[in-house]
């Protein structure tokens, strides 16, 4: 797995890349100082997943996921922050972030949060998902006929906010990978979205599940 790391801090960017750099089946692509290093080493390689700071000198972290989905879709984006709030917690979702960890996560916990984000997993700290469900349940829901899901959509998206990966998820529904990747971009048209981490957030905020 390839990963980089986006982290102001000289302490926590090298303790991070020697950490990652030193568990087996890892690969770190770059350690950077800022969003705007780190768009300029993309350039050269794009990894499989980046770890990104949220409070960064120039471009913040969430504008840099925004950005960073926009020009490379398929790269997966984990949070690794020192804000809990509920105002970066959404944004950072919402920008794109597949998962928002706090950085006093213990690094095995990190390593396997790595991991969990590969498989299609979204790896929350744990006081940061009593705050989405918390804030989520606190949402005006949304009319789901308005939004026009099938069932079966409606049924995978409570899969995933239940944080299945799309395998496990076919697996439930018994169906296969592709179906589910077919139901995916009618569910991302129809909530206009682009990322499953968007997708659940916007199942959330609407109390579509």
């Amino acid at each position: 797995m390839r990963v980089a790391v986006v982290e102001d801090q000289r302490e926590i960017r090298e303790g991070l890349g020697f950490l990652i750099g030193r568990t087996d089946g890892f690969q770190v692509t770059g350690v950077f100082r800022s969003m705007e290093d780190a768009l300029a080493g993309f350039e050269r390689e794009v990894p499989d997943v980046v770890l990104l700071d949220i409070g960064l000198p120039g471009m913040s972290g969430i504008d840099g996921a925004r950005l960073l989905k926009e020009r490379w879709p398929e790269l997966l984006i984990l949070t690794l922050t020192v804000y809990d709030d509920d105002d970066r917690i959404f944004d950072a979702l919402c920008a794109g972030a597949s998962g928002y960890l706090l950085k006093k996560t213990p690094p095995a916990r990190l390593v396997d949060s790595l991991h969990e984000v590969m498989a299609g997993g979204a790896p929350m700290s744990p006081e940061v998902a009593a705050r989405v469900v918390k804030l989520f349940r606190a949402v005006r829901p949304l009319a789901v006929d308005a939004v026009g899901l099938t069932p079966q959509e409606q049924r995978l998206l409570r899969l995933l906010v239940e944080g299945n990966s799309y395998k496990t998820a076919a697996a439930s529904l018994q169906t296969s990978v592709n179906t589910v990747g077919f139901h995916m971009k009618s569910i991302y048209k129809k909530l206009q979205v682009h990322s499953k981490s968007e997708a659940v957030s916007r199942a959330l905020r609407g109390g579509l599940v």
